[in-house]
């Protein structure tokens, strides 16, 4: 869980990241339509005006001739504000009267094409203009142009403006973005939670709450779902492992009975009778794994276990038994370390395995036992230097009767892990091996019980 949120937190600002970078390019694509429109606007009007100026002027002249004219050119020259360009020629190319002397140098000259109806834009300076012109009757040439300063200026404007505008929403929608993928990503680490509560063995772990409509609420319905019929196939199993043990073991302690009373051939039953206890403890230990199992993630009968004394009581009593063997023993255990367990069944896996690896392990070999704080878990390795497990049976180490095929002239059945992983599932415990350079090692992160000040 601990490396799961910064997981979240980064999933989170991906997706925060994602929407505002979707807003972004939305609001960009709406702006650039949007001053393409504005744009296409302005660039109409102008020449709108232009067309209405030039009609106009040439419609004067046909009512009043060249003279009447010139006096209006003149006219407005003396009022003009440098926002417009008015230019009259005569058929030399000589200026009669305008707002200017000559024509403009990046305009085609008086005769060169310039009599098209449509509006040419040139640029004078720094300042663009958008020039109409026609030849009137008689040949006289006749320029009207106005600046497009003013509307640079409000095209300039409407840039600041969507550029300011385009950083709120940018601010905005990273907000929005961020809240909306908190929203999801809180439902989904509700999801998150539950499959890691479920992978730590409490298989009748379930969402709180009402179910929404959404798809998230029919992804809880169905995850539900599938953990009632895990659980129900589960129970289902444990009861048939459980019914087959007893089934068996009870017919074989029966037999036991009747060989004990047999007289004569007494290495024949006794052989027959060191199996069938062998049988019997294969039996029992199913049973206890059944058990284990059946009552994985219930939470029912784990009260506060001081598992510091646990692992100290169970060391003392191996320890003895590994200096016999001729192993080198060394434990260290921090006391006070308290979890909410069954103190049998901690004991029980404990047992298990200091008692394989004294069985395993030749003199010689070592064997060491750690309890220490890990975060929020006590942290307890069991190792030694022993043959270890070979690397082909890893992988399936926990599973029932996983033994080695050098380890068939051992007493045992292959049930020790099997148990080890059930009774650590019902504490909520986690298992790892790590990896040893020589041996076995086995490391159990048992959840620890916080202690209230």
């Amino acid at each position: 869980m601990t490396t799961a949120r910064p997981i979240a937190a980064r999933a989170t600002l991906r997706l925060a990241a994602l929407m505002a970078l979707a807003v972004t390019i939305l609001s960009l694509g709406a702006m650039a339509l949007q001053y393409r429109l504005v744009e296409t606007r302005l660039m109409a009007a102008q020449r709108s005006l232009l067309a209405a100026d030039l009609d106009g002027l040439a419609a004067l002249y046909d009512q009043r001739r060249i003279i009447a004219l010139r006096q209006a050119i003149d006219y407005r020259a003396t009022a003009a504000t440098g926002d417009e360009m008015l230019l009259l020629l005569d058929r030399e190319g000589k200026v009669l009267a305008g707002t200017r002397l000559d024509w403009p140098a990046n305009l085609a000259p008086a005769g060169e094409g310039f009599s098209s109806e449509g509006a040419t834009e040139f640029t004078e300076g720094n300042t663009r203009w958008l020039a109409v012109a026609r030849d009137l009757p008689g040949g006289f040439p006749l320029l009207v142009a106005r600046s497009l300063a003013p509307v640079d200026d409000t095209l300039s404007a409407l840039r600041r403006g969507m550029l300011g505008l385009l950083g709120a929403l940018l601010v905005a929608g990273g907000l929005v973005g961020w809240l909306a993928a908190r929203s999801v990503m809180a439902r989904i680490n509700r999801i998150n939670d539950l499959a890691d509560r479920v992978a730590e063995g409490q298989l009748d772990a379930r969402l709180p709450g009402i179910r929404s409509d959404d798809e998230f609420g029919l992804l809880e319905t169905h995850v539900h779902a599938m953990l009632d019929r895990i659980q129900n196939l589960n129970r289902a199993t444990h009861r048939l492992s459980d019914t087959i043990a007893h089934e068996l073991r009870t017919p074989l302690n029966r037999m036991l009975q009747k060989l004990s009373r047999i007289e004569g051939q007494d290495d024949l039953t006794a052989d027959l009778k060191a199996e069938m206890r062998q049988a019997i403890r294969m039996f029992d230990s199913l049973l206890d794994i059944s058990r284990a199992e059946a009552d994985q993630g219930t939470g029912g009968g784990l009260v506060p276990v001081d598992l510091s004394t646990v692992a100290q009581e169970v060391w003392d009593l191996y320890d003895p038994l590994a200096e016999d063997k001729g192993l080198q023993t060394e434990a260290t255990i921090t006391p006070g370390l308290t979890i909410l367990g069954d103190r049998n069944l901690i004991a029980q896996v404990l047992s298990n395995l200091l008692d394989n690896a004294i069985k395993y392990c030749a003199p010689g070999d070592s064997l060491s036992l750690h309890l220490t704080p890990d975060i929020d878990r006590a942290l307890m390795r069991v190792a030694d230097t022993g043959p270890g497990l070979p690397d082909d049976l890893k992988a399936e180490a926990f599973d029932r009767f996983t033994r080695a095929e050098r380890d068939r002239n051992i007493k045992g059945h292959g049930l020790g892990l099997a148990l080890v992983r059930a009774i650590a599932a019902r504490h909520g415990a986690r298992l790892t091996l790590p990896a040893a350079d020589k041996g076995f090692a086995l490391e159990i992160r048992w959840p620890r019980l916080q202690q209230s000040d």
